[in-house]
């Protein structure tokens, strides 16, 4: 783990913020995303379609997710970080416990409603946070550490979320795991603390008061980079909260695996993949970002370029062994955007504007990416059962790679714009 250098006061013990952080972030992405192995048997108890389980696992997460998410990222830029992280954590995992009690469609959507309530007051602030722990040199490789919780706390959820729902019941995997996330809630509270704002970041309003959003908004309203930015990643989330959830289901229905076969199959491509690209993203965003801010949007353009082939060789791979390792290159590829683009969008606002800044960002990319992405791809494979019967999954993640083609072009548009407003915030 990174060490953050000596910096002004509140800024010391910055790997052990970090560890916290990444702690509770890998609860975060094991409540979110256990609802995706835990999709086969949930349908088959509720009797629910592909439509339903998509509505299910985004819009009901995404609506409260999204719709919070500035509101209590407009709060943590004027009060404690750590007291809203705290609560958000607490909140989260009560929901994804109520989970294990839903009798049927609405009782689960309604729960998984509660969770994005919790999440939407966690990851927004860590950002904030983390940005005022370590130097601008070293953001993207900070945040990419903390984005570790995405494929770790993914694979986690894959993992004990089948052996659970294996070896107990789906209803018991919710209730579990959510009870494992509320002591976290309590060590993020005592064991972090809030540093000064932008104290790293001389001459960019360390210290000041946060404006009223309306001008956060004018701030953000005239920089293309944000623009591009956001919805290069939502266009990237749509493929990629679309894959998580569903392809469980994909390699139980085309490959024909156990729930508990899934389980490490997926969860070790997570892991690995997800580990080594949002690694990698982060190295690779600050040793080309230091001495041309393009580049942080310039490297996830051409993973995603390289990722939408990739997964398609996958999907129509002749063996489990050889699928595997065509599934974890884009994987890999695939979470390499994380650190870099993250640190552009702390890059681009002075830092009293961070949180609501990061917030705005994530509202474009998890509203179209969690609320639509997840729904879409369920969608179309019922609407192509008539065509390919149990296969018709398989073609509708196939068509829906043409939205990491569309994120590589919207990066490399944003590659030309970063420079100015980089630098215009720095002015």
């Amino acid at each position: 783990m990174i060490q953050a250098r000596s910096g002004p006061e509140g800024t010391t013990g910055g790997a052990k913020v970090l560890a916290i952080l990444l702690l509770a972030y890998i609860f975060n992405f094991i409540d979110r995303q256990i609802i995706g192995i835990l999709a086969v048997p949930i349908k088959a108890d509720l009797g629910l379609t592909d439509s339903q389980l998509g509505l299910m696992g985004g819009l009901a997460f995404a609506l409260f997710y999204t719709g919070l998410g500035i509101p209590i990222a407009w709060l943590a830029d004027r009060k404690s970080r750590v007291s809203i992280i705290a609560i958000s954590v607490a909140v989260w995992s009560a929901f994804t416990a109520v989970c294990g009690l839903a009798q049927n469609f609405w009782h689960l959507f309604l729960a998984r409603m509660g969770v994005g309530v919790g999440e939407a007051g966690g990851v927004a602030p860590s950002y904030s946070l983390i940005a005022d722990y370590f130097p601008p040199d070293r953001r993207a490789r900070a945040l990419a550490i903390f984005s570790f919780g995405i494929p770790i706390g993914s694979a986690l959820g894959i993992f004990f979320g089948g052996w659970i729902a294996t070896n107990v019941d789906w209803r018991s995997a919710f209730i579990i795991v959510g009870l494992l996330g509320l002591p976290i809630a309590l060590l993020v509270k005592l064991g972090l603390k809030d540093p000064i704002r932008g104290g790293f970041d001389a001459g960019r309003g360390a210290g000041d008061a946060a404006p009223p959003f309306l001008t956060v908004f004018k701030t953000l309203a005239v920089k293309p980079s944000f623009w591009l930015l956001s919805f290069g990643a939502a266009s990237g989330s749509i493929l990629g909260y679309g894959l998580i959830f569903w392809l469980p289901s994909f390699f139980a229905r085309s490959f024909g695996l156990e729930l508990a076969e899934v389980s490490w199959f997926y969860g070790s491509i997570v892991l690995i993949g997800g580990v080594i690209g949002t690694w990698l993203g982060g190295w690779l965003g600050d040793r080309v970002g230091k001495g041309n801010p393009g580049g942080y949007a310039l490297i996830p353009a051409v993973c995603f370029l390289l990722a939408a082939p990739a997964y398609a060789a996958g999907l129509f791979a002749p063996s489990l062994f050889t699928g595997w390792f065509l599934f974890l290159v884009p994987q890999m590829l695939g979470l390499a955007w994380l650190g870099p683009i993250i640190a552009a969008v702390q890059h681009i606002v002075p830092p009293n504007m961070r949180a609501t800044a990061s917030a705005s960002f994530l509202f474009i990319n998890n509203l179209i990416g969690i609320g639509f992405g997840t729904w879409f791809v369920g969608r179309m494979s019922d609407n192509m059962k008539a065509a390919y019967g149990e296969e018709s999954l398989r073609y509708s993640i196939l068509y829906t790679l043409g939205f990491y083609l569309l994120s590589s072009a919207l990066y490399f548009l944003a590659s030309r714009t970063l420079k100015r407003d980089w630098y215009r915030a720095e002015a």
